[in-house]
């Protein structure tokens, strides 16, 4: 009998193990399938793909629900008054309920992104941060998309366990496709390769941002082509063109000359991120727009001016000062020859002043500093009327570079 017992509970747990396969294997398959409409809708609505398709993963058994087959119903979406298409009687809350029948399931898709975008009880999800679905599960409960108490938890184990916030991410162009990867997702914000003089490239990010009012860094943004008009975005959104001017670290200008964030709040003097890997290209200014944070403050934490631009693949703080000044496009890293203990030359002769600010580290000296920006101890004191070489942890320390 206890044989049997034991042979039994191995028959069980071999069967759950089988089901949990096959279990997740279909949530694979319905992940595949729709992640491409679930990012078009979140590029169309602003509904973060992740919730999008957590929730479709959830009211649908993966595909495999009996309202699904019937009706290529994905949300669980049920009739109400303006619905005048086809319909589908399923079990729910109570039995019989009118639910609606769709012919194609990406119509599914759409209606629910619509439904969510444009009744008023679910208007305060759209100033969330897209990223935080945390939130947005939440949210979603407390407006009343859901009766389940644990809805929230679902949605969110769903996201986690299956990577779902990846497709968000692309949307948002903070990562990047890649056909060849298995899971053909990859950071863009990754640390990326040393910079050597073969390879000082780091691709361009392509955004695809939501249509409409979203929110970056819990500040409120539109995304505008280029020749859109200033003023009559401040008009439809009732505020001065002063203030949207300011808002956006712009001096004047009555029509965009690029397409761009236009932010409709003042932004917040911190990122939500800790730091930003500069892509090729990216100006300082689409780097303050990108990630929210006021152009003044990405320039003090960083050490630079508005008019440089900074090399490729170099780390810019967003909380906090850097530890030291990234370097620009177009800087050379040279060899040196020492002449005396005070005095380094560089092999080329200088073509342009560029001021920079180190900000002197534990182990640093007066003679290290020197011989780290090719210039000479002589130098680095004159420049900064220093009378003794005695440096502090923390001092900033100027140095008129030449390249």
């Amino acid at each position: 009998m206890k044989k049997l017992r034991v042979a039994l509970l191995l028959l069980a747990a071999t069967c759950s193990s089988s089901l949990f396969a096959q279990s997740r294997a279909q949530i694979e398959a319905y992940i595949a399938q729709f992640k491409d409409i679930a990012m078009a809708e979140m590029a169309r609505t602003g509904v973060p793909a992740a919730i999008t398709l957590a929730q479709g993963i959830h009211e649908t058994g993966a595909g495999t629900s009996d309202l699904v087959l019937k009706s290529n119903n994905h949300f669980g979406i049920k009739c109400k008054t303006e619905w005048d298409g086809e319909k589908v009687y399923h079990d729910d809350d109570a039995k019989g309920e009118c639910f609606r029948k769709y012919d194609d399931p990406f119509v599914s898709y759409k209606d629910h992104s619509d439904f969510l975008r444009n009744r008023p009880f679910y208007a305060a999800l759209f100033k969330l941060d897209p990223t935080d679905y945390e939130a947005w599960a939440f949210g979603l409960k407390k407006a009343g998309y859901a009766t389940n108490p644990k809805y929230p938890q679902i949605l969110i184990k769903l996201i986690q366990d299956y990577n779902l916030q990846d497709y968000t991410l692309i949307v948002l162009g903070k990562k990047e496709r890649n056909e060849n990867d298995p899971a053909w997702t990859k950071a863009s914000t990754e640390q990326p390769r040393a910079v050597t003089a073969k390879n000082s490239e780091v691709p361009a990010v392509k955004h695809n941002y939501p249509a409409g009012v979203f929110t970056i860094n819990e500040t409120k943004v539109i995304f505008i082509t280029k020749g859109t008009s200033y003023l009559k975005v401040a008009t439809e959104q009732n505020i001065s063109l002063g203030r949207l001017l300011e808002f956006n670290d712009l001096q004047d200008g009555d029509v965009a000359r690029e397409d761009g964030l236009l932010f409709l709040q003042r932004k917040r003097k911190t990122g939500a991120n800790d730091t930003h890997i500069v892509a090729a290209g990216e100006t300082l200014y689409q780097i303050a727009q990108a990630e929210g944070i006021r152009l003044e403050s990405l320039l003090r934490y960083n050490f630079l001016t508005a008019n440089v631009q900074v090399l490729a693949g170099e780390k810019l703080y967003l909380r906090d000062k850097a530890p030291a000044m990234p370097r620009l496009a177009g800087e050379r890293v040279q060899a040196t020859t020492v002449s005396t203990e005070s005095s380094y030359t560089a092999k080329e002769a200088p073509k342009a002043s560029l001021a920079i600010m180190h900000v002197v580290q534990p182990k640093d000296t007066v003679y290290s500093i020197a011989r780290k920006y090719e210039v000479g101890v002589d130098e680095v004191k004159k420049w900064n009327e220093m009378e003794t070489t005695d440096l502090k942890i923390g001092q900033q320390i100027k140095i008129n570079k030449t390249r």
